[in-house]
């Protein structure tokens, strides 16, 4: 299908369920970029003007409500402290390129064979893992926040709203950070930072392969499959490789992070009600209208108690996905290798120990 007839057939929406849709994918997003912004030189008014441009983009371009997130295996390893701000950087114009050729070549469910589901769904127990551990050392800056969050969390888990209860403590927590340093005025954000340089680390090489494993299967291969599943269209697995590779060469020298198109996003905008790139078009201008009244002094106002609760959030969502792994066992023991020693050697030992168990399989 043509980009013309894609438009044509889907349209862009702007009912009231696009406008509820538009926050789907923000549940993942906020916290992490407002986690990078405090902890890391990530500018974070930089970073919501690139989510905004390619929300907008992506959401025309496919017609459909695809998600555009935060490469998770970076951005935790970031959060966490073993990747500066410059790796983070490296490693995502890397994957930029190699999403980029993977995509081209038409070669992603090639791939997909080596690297395996059980793979996939240990990679993201141990990031969702780390996250969890960040967030808890986090918590501990200030138990009482943190226990109003957790509170928060708890009332609306209960009351059936488990969905938004990361977007309600965000809110509390922008809350007190405007109650302390005030409210802004808008501003332009500038030129990107003049301080980001590249350069290739054995970190860098660590989390451009953890990343890979996520990116292939959550972001291109699931999120094809989910797209057709809920929104009956087709977007092939190899389409969202190249814009996903387009995205970060685009987005890191303009001071955004390393993005992608991730499943649980699409299923968070559908949930929410959207239908259409609508949504995306909503979503992106309410990330630009955020970007330009983020200021530094609010950014350090937000409680880091409450942060820690977003990320205990995130991390948990993230980790639980090793539930749907088709050999649990070897997820969580790739979750735990990666835990114990780093996400690349855990990777390169999940592949192999996934390609000896089905040979073992095939010859029996």
């Amino acid at each position: 299908m043509s980009f013309l007839d894609r438009i044509d057939n889907r349209r862009l929406a702007f009912g009231s369920n696009e406008v509820t849709g538009a926050i789907g994918d923000s549940i993942t997003v906020l916290p992490i970029v407002v986690a990078l912004g405090l902890v890391t030189g990530v500018s974070v008014s930089h970073v919501l003007l690139a989510f905004g441009i390619f929300q907008i983009v992506w959401g025309i371009r496919y017609g459909l409500p695809v998600s555009v997130e935060p490469m998770k295996a970076l951005a935790a390893l970031a959060i966490a402290g073993t990747l500066t701000y410059a790796e983070l950087a490296t490693a995502g114009m890397i994957l930029g390129v190699v999403l980029l050729v993977i995509g081209l070549g038409g070669v992603l469910a090639t791939v997909e064979r080596w690297i395996g589901t059980p793979v996939v769904r240990g990679v993201q127990f141990a990031v969702g893992m780390l996250l969890v551990e960040t967030g808890l050392q986090l918590a501990s800056e200030g138990w009482v926040l943190a226990g109003v969050g957790s509170l928060i969390v708890v009332v609306l888990v209960c009351a059936g709203s488990k969905n938004v209860s990361a977007l309600v403590v965000l809110a509390v927590g922008i809350g007190i950070a405007l109650g302390t340093a005030g409210l802004p005025a808008p501003h332009w954000p500038g030129p990107p930072p003049a301080s980001l340089t590249f350069g290739i680390t054995w970190a860098t090489v660590d989390s451009v392969v953890a990343q890979l494993a996520m990116t292939i299967g959550n972001a291109a291969l699931a999120s094809s499959l989910l797209i057709a599943d809920r929104f009956g269209e087709e977007i092939t697995p190899d389409e969202l490789s190249t814009s996903m590779g387009t995205t970060n060469l685009v987005v890191i020298p303009i001071g955004g992070i390393p993005m992608c198109h991730g499943c649980d996003g699409i299923a968070g905008k559908h949930e929410f009600g959207a239908r259409t790139g609508g949504a995306n078009v909503v979503g992106g201008m309410l990330y630009l209208g955020i970007a330009f009244f983020t200021t530094a002094p609010l950014l350090r106002a937000f409680p880091l108690a409450m942060l820690g609760v977003l990320l205990v959030i995130v991390g948990t969502s993230l980790a639980t996905s090793v539930l749907q792994s088709t050999n649990r066992s070897l997820s969580v023991a790739i979750g735990v290798v990666a835990i114990v020693v780093n996400l690349g050697v855990a990777f390169v030992v999940g592949i192999l120990a996934h390609l000896a168990l089905k040979r073992t399989t095939a010859e029996n």
